[in-house]
């Protein structure tokens, strides 16, 4: 009896198993288009992303084209160990994370505030004017914003110069004073990405219930307290999962715009490891140094997003993984 008691359980869980089975490929027929739909998605991810990873082994060579990477000599870490020891590493370091502590502290926010300032707006025409508004920049390239900024702050008949030598009498060179090159490249980032970046939190806000700020009224909360008992933590996971996100690319300040505001009298605090990677990589031909560089920048992301991750689920936030 008891053997045939197991018997008819093994053959009851084989049919869930089969049952289960059956349901998740009828669930896969059924959404055939959508997973259709997503194959020119992971092909780019395939072949730009994936397949060119090969390519960091290079960093452990010392790679020649004329050789090709199956003849080029294995160096092991030596251009990670001169890298670490060169005079320049500290100087790029520097520049870079004061940087990307820059673009935490100001930019990172900035979305947020304008998100919660355009839910709090009840005219729909009003808003979607101010939503515009602040959309249009992320459409302009780096160029044309290299160009924007060069046409306000120039010396020669600037409108933002020319305000300045109204009021003082002196005209200030913030295109070539290093002391100003930091704040002038959060403040193109600012006003460009900012209007973006809202999208995410608005989409977030569009899913609170209104009944919980109809509760929140009834109990005399004010506008400033539902945006902050109500609005903020409706978006605390959004929040977090960017943040994550973030500083996976906190080594990571953008070739472009750094390069179009680069001079020779601002390079001292203008040098990041992007526009290392550039000089010594395709000027200079170290192919297998600015590999190493860039593979340490990416070592060092995935140490931060793990860490990131684990730290949010420490307190309680849902994590990327």
């Amino acid at each position: 009896m008891a053997q045939m008691s197991m018997k008819s359980k093994k053959v009851k869980n084989e049919a869930v198993v089969s049952t289960t089975q059956l349901t998740k490929m009828q669930q896969l027929l059924r959404d055939k288009w959508l997973y259709f739909l997503l194959i020119p998605g992971a092909l780019y991810f395939i072949l730009f992303k994936y397949l060119p990873m090969w390519g960091v082994l290079i960093a452990f060579q010392d790679y020649s084209p004329f050789r090709g990477f199956w003849e080029s000599e294995w160096v092991g870490a030596e251009h990670f160990l001169n890298f670490f020891q060169n005079p320049d590493f500290f100087r790029l370091l520097r520049n870079t994370l004061i940087l990307a502590l820059y673009d935490l502290v100001f930019f990172f926010p900035a979305p947020i505030i304008v998100a919660l300032l355009l839910n709090e707006l009840r005219r729909q025409y009003f808003k979607r004017t101010i939503q515009t508004l602040v959309y249009v920049p992320h459409f302009m390239s780096w160029v044309i914003i290299a160009s924007i900024t060069y046409i306000f702050l120039t010396t020669s008949g600037g409108a933002i110069n020319a305000a300045v030598e109204f009021f003082t009498g002196e005209k200030i060179n913030f295109l070539s004073n290093p002391d100003y090159f930091r704040p002038m490249i959060i403040a193109q980032v600012i006003w460009k990405e900012t209007g973006w970046g809202t999208v995410i939190f608005l989409a977030a806000l569009a899913s609170v219930s209104a009944e919980q700020y109809e509760a929140a009224i009834m109990d005399g909360a004010g506008r400033f307290r539902r945006m902050w008992h109500v609005t903020l933590p409706a978006l605390r996971s959004t929040i977090v999962i960017l943040l994550i996100l973030r500083l996976g690319n906190f080594l990571d300040q953008g070739f472009q715009q750094i390069f179009l505001m680069t001079n020779s009298l601002n390079r001292s605090v203008a040098d990041v490891f992007d526009t290392y990677v550039y000089f010594v990589g395709i000027t200079q031909g170290m192919f297998s140094y600015s590999t190493a560089v860039g593979l340490f920048k990416a070592i060092v992301g995935i140490i931060l997003i793990y860490g990131a991750d684990y730290l949010a689920k420490k307190m309680g936030q849902t994590g990327l993984f």
